[in-house]
């Protein structure tokens, strides 16, 4: 009788736990679709505006100033969400209010940090990328772009650590809206001169719509002393320092992929690669997304309980996996389609190495619930190390595959990391937690495995009208597999918009 009501509970458990993950994906895919549709016409205008050379400068700027910022960050943006989230756990308004003080001192100061950092290396920075110092005093402006970026990270911590998802998801739309309404204009008047200063606008809205949410919170003052100042602060930059690292790491193997490719084939090759890059990521993001905003915090919360850590994940990698499967793989089928849509039919080039970059997406997915294990646990050694392996692996192949088979390679790199980066994170939370993976996740990805390597391969081996046939086929199939599926783990009520579909799936 135990057992059963024990049974009962784990089952009523997981079903609120299925639920949840779909409410936090649905807020944030919500702003996603309304991201991506300001995305489309974004990005398309940006496109017949500038070409590919444009769009290709546009990246390498905004690779500076991520690389600046991860450096100048020191982490606390992440660190912050987990000592919020924390706190949050205790339940002690005042502690809540006291590392909310100092994560946005904090934040103020390393935004300065980071913008005298980009000043001070303007030239030598503008003169490794661009091999020349003309492009020195868009850098010094696009210091402005780090300073303001870095005050909005604080508050945004703040905020997710909270779980505050409703006001995380209108800052994004807020910010998509912006930088459609703020970068078209900018771009049509000036071309690729303005391309620093729409980045300085756009920032600067970013900040304005995050301290607006921001004021919202309403928590208590206390009094906070030096020393409770630097205790939370050395908390901050302790954890941080991991995962500035890690971020460190990610930027400078995008920032070292994009010179690899500029070396190779220009800004047109660089463009075309910013391009891929950014449809590829553009639907897998909001499941990516509402992991870290969500799954992250209620992760940290429980990560003492390994059997329930190892439940979440499972759990987390399930729902992503059904989300993210039919998405992906109608990309696979229509990516030469997706490029003239979004930016133009000079970007149809670019169609086989988007397809690599899904590929890799899939894999991104599966994974990185299983990645969270080591930041809730705060493994901060384990999680350096594993991100410098992972940074020199995919540099390593892309300068392989790029000079090999060209722009595609990047791709094919991107890829095999995933590929390597899989195995390595399963074999080391099977070490910390315990680990395995249910069999339901793994009947499931490997289900969505063999599709995506079907679709992917007709491509290559039928002609166009046959393999987009068997692409549409299958993405649809999957689809409504992957409703039935969540129909199974959530009621119909608790599905967005399930009342709205056919009762058959």
């Amino acid at each position: 009788m135990d057992a059963q009501v024990q049974s009962g509970e784990t089952a009523g458990e997981g079903e609120k736990s299925y639920v949840q993950i779909l409410k936090s994906t649905a807020v944030i895919g919500g702003s996603s679709v309304v991201n991506i549709a300001f995305a489309a016409v974004r990005n398309k205008a940006i496109a017949i505006l500038l070409g590919p050379d444009g769009v290709g400068l546009m990246g390498l700027f905004n690779t500076i100033a991520d690389l600046t910022q991860t450096v100048a960050g020191l982490g606390v943006q992440a660190s912050g969400v987990r000592q919020v989230a924390e706190a949050v756990g205790t339940g002690d308004e005042d502690r809540i209010a006291r590392t909310a003080i100092v994560l946005g001192r904090v934040s103020v100061a390393l935004g300065l940090l980071g913008g005298l950092l980009l000043t001070a290396l303007s030239l030598p920075v503008a003169q490794f990328t661009f091999g020349d110092r003309g492009h020195a005093a868009a850098l010094v402006l696009l210091s402005l772009a780090v300073f303001l970026k870095l005050v909005s990270a604080g508050q945004t911590a703040l905020l997710q650590g909270l779980r505050r998802i409703s006001d995380l998801a209108w800052i994004n739309i807020v910010g998509a809206l912006a930088s459609t309404i703020i970068t078209i204009p900018i771009i049509y008047l000036f071309g690729e001169q303005g391309i620093v200063p729409s980045l300085v606008a756009v920032a600067a809205t970013t900040l304005a719509t995050s301290w607006w949410y921001r004021r919202k919170v309403h928590l208590p003052k206390p009094a906070t002393s030096l020393l409770q100042t630097r205790r939370e602060t050395t908390m901050l930059l302790k954890l941080g320092f991991a995962f500035m690292a890690s971020a460190v790491l990610t930027a400078g193997a995008a920032y070292a992929i994009r010179l690899i490719i500029l070396r190779l084939g220009g800004f047109e090759a660089a463009g075309l690669y910013q391009a891929a890059w950014a449809l590829g990521g553009l639907y897998a993001g909001f499941i990516l997304q509402a992991m870290g905003t969500d799954f992250y915090p209620r992760l940290t919360a429980v990560c003492e309980d390994n059997q329930e850590c190892n439940r979440l994940v499972n759990e987390q990698a399930q729902i992503s996996l059904l989300l993210a499967g039919p998405g992906l793989m109608a990309t696979l089928t229509a990516a030469p389609l997706l490029m003239v849509l979004f930016y133009s039919s000079e970007f149809q080039a670019a169609a086989d190495l988007l397809r690599w970059i899904c590929l890799g997406m899939m894999l991104r997915i599966a994974s990185w619930p299983m990645g969270f294990i080591i930041v809730a646990k705060g493994a901060q050694n384990i999680f350096f190390w594993t991100e410098v392996a992972a940074t020199v692996v995919h540099v390593g192949l892309a300068w392989l595959f790029v000079s090999l088979f060209g722009l595609t390679g990047a791709g094919i790199a991107f890829f095999s990391l995933y590929v390597w980066h899989t195995a390595l994170t399963y074999v080391i939370t099977r070490t910390m937690s315990g680990f395995r993976w249910s069999a339901a996740n793994l009947g499931l990805g490997s289900l969505f495995l063999a599709a995506s390597a079907v679709v992917f391969s007709v491509f290559y081996l039928l002609p166009l009208a046959q393999a987009v046939a068997i692409g549409a086929l299958v993405s649809v199939a999957s689809g409504v597999y992957s409703l039935r599926m969540l129909l199974k783990l959530v009621p119909r009520e608790n599905l967005p918009l399930g009342h709205w579909l056919p009762r058959w799936i």
